[in-house]
């Protein structure tokens, strides 16, 4: 009984301390000291792999897409341009997403809302930065069929 009640402290004890330190963490500012400027934006951005169907149900698909990275601001967004006709892609479906510095490359994807079952759509894929430049990226037009 007593080797219980050791092992049921200690163990309180533990969750305790954990508990106390991830309380700090959670309340604890982050200030950043400064905002750095643009990266340096790359030379030429190119897709490394992709585009693809990651994934897609009847009225909803989402289209991913790798490339090195592009730099220039942080702040960017995935891009796709879609529609039923290959030669009139006039929707279009934005994803926010924070470059990496530190990674050579940018996995983008992009959630398309809004489509029709077993309905074909076609596709291109584009980055830009946050100011709407784009990165010059753009794809060959691809296509998918809803389920």
């Amino acid at each position: 009984m007593n080797e219980i009640v050791q092992k049921l402290f200690f163990s309180a004890a533990a969750l305790s301390l954990f508990c106390s330190n991830s309380v700090v963490a959670q309340t604890s500012p982050y200030r950043p000291k400064e905002i750095l400027p643009p990266a340096k934006k790359a030379a030429r951005v190119h897709i490394t792999l992709g585009p693809e169907l990651e994934s897609a149900k009847s009225s909803w698909a989402i289209i991913r897409w790798t490339s090195n990275n592009p730099g220039g601001s942080d702040e960017h967004f995935g891009v796709v341009t879609y529609g039923t006709d290959p030669g009139d892609l006039k929707e279009t479906a934005k994803s926010h997403i924070r470059l990496n510095r530190g990674h050579p490359c940018t996995i983008f994807r992009v959630r398309l809302d809004g489509l029709k079952p077993g309905t074909t759509y076609y596709y291109r894929v584009d980055s830009m930065e946050a100011s709407g430049t784009s990165d010059g990226v753009k794809s060959p037009v691809k296509h998918f069929t809803t389920p």
